[in-house]
């Protein structure tokens, strides 16, 4: 039996949680939704099917209309891979020494950073020189990774790997299959599977790696740690004109909004692709002149 102090303690803690509204609770689970679902590069209508219901009933609950049961809300979970407690989950704060270094890392003057930036590097990173032995190439199809990647390697003389061919070759079958097979998040655990393999082989290397593997926290964290990775970006217009130039339809295949699409895929993975090391813009520019602007900006940074 609650004593009388623990009661009363239970009580006050019961009076001061004060729920949100239920057409704010709405729109901020519809907004989460939209938010997992262009990370993750689905279209509303992949989502629909992986979760068996309807592209109009997805489509009310991302705009914040109407009721869903939770029945329906763990389907639409399963398919965008992604616990019920992360489809509730708000955006976390940074922790309070997070940020006390962020405006710390703000006042100090820029000819300073690099040795800041060495500094912890030697202090926090003693495997550093081994993960600069290689180098990842991120970003969305049509950027350019294996353009580059494949000179990149080529100039290096070490190997150059496409993880999504490697992939296939673990698994006897093209990507499209084996999506159709084992769902969004079966191909993501094959995905960290075949990485660790595939660095756990090469102590040197550049690789090609696929757009969604920034989705997948786990993998991506796995990625960072130990590959000096390189965010290859464009514009939308760009990417869109290289994927149909290959003739590759994969991910806007039966979708008349294409160019909206990848504007928002694009949204939600540009602030996870640029925790990558480095940033190279390929819009408007010749292969040649990108694959300069590569081999300059990495022999800067690894020195």
């Amino acid at each position: 039996m609650s004593t009388p102090s623990t009661t009363n303690s239970k009580v006050g803690s019961l009076q001061q949680a004060t729920p949100i509204p239920d057409g704010d609770f709405l729109l901020f689970l519809g907004k989460r939704v939209r938010q997992l679902r262009n990370l993750r590069g689905m279209t509303r209508k992949i989502v629909a099917r992986d979760a068996d219901v309807s592209e109009r009933h997805l489509a009310q609950l991302e705009a914040g209309e109407g009721n869903v049961s939770i029945v329906l809300l763990r389907r639409i979970a399963a398919a965008l891979n992604v616990s019920l407690a992360e489809l509730f989950a708000p955006e976390v704060k940074e922790p309070s020494e997070k940020q006390m270094i962020q405006r710390f890392l703000e006042r100090i003057p820029n000819h300073r950073l690099e040795d800041v930036v060495s500094r912890l590097t030697r202090d926090f990173s003693p495997g550093e020189k081994a993960r600069r032995k290689r180098i990842a190439l991120i970003g969305l199809r049509g950027a350019g990774k294996s353009t580059l990647g494949s000179k990149l390697a080529l100039e290096m003389r070490v190997p150059f790997i496409e993880v999504d061919g490697e992939i296939e070759n673990d698994m006897g079958m093209p990507l499209g299959e084996i999506f159709s097979l084992y769902g969004q998040s079966g191909y993501r655990a094959i995905e960290r599977r075949t990485l660790s393999r595939v660095l756990a082989e090469h102590e040197c290397a550049v690789l090609a790696v696929g757009g969604g593997v920034v989705s997948e926290k786990e993998t991506f964290d796995y990625l960072l740690s130990h590959c000096y990775t390189v965010w290859i970006n464009a514009q939308p217009e760009e990417f869109m004109a290289r994927v149909m130039a290959q003739g590759d339809f994969r991910v806007m295949a039966g979708n008349d909004q294409a160019m909206e699409d990848l504007r928002r895929i694009l949204e939600a993975r540009e602030p996870l692709y640029r925790q990558a090391d480095m940033e190279l813009d390929t819009s408007g520019s010749p292969v040649e002149e990108s694959f300069s602007k590569l081999k300059t900006t990495l022999q800067t940074n690894l020195q």
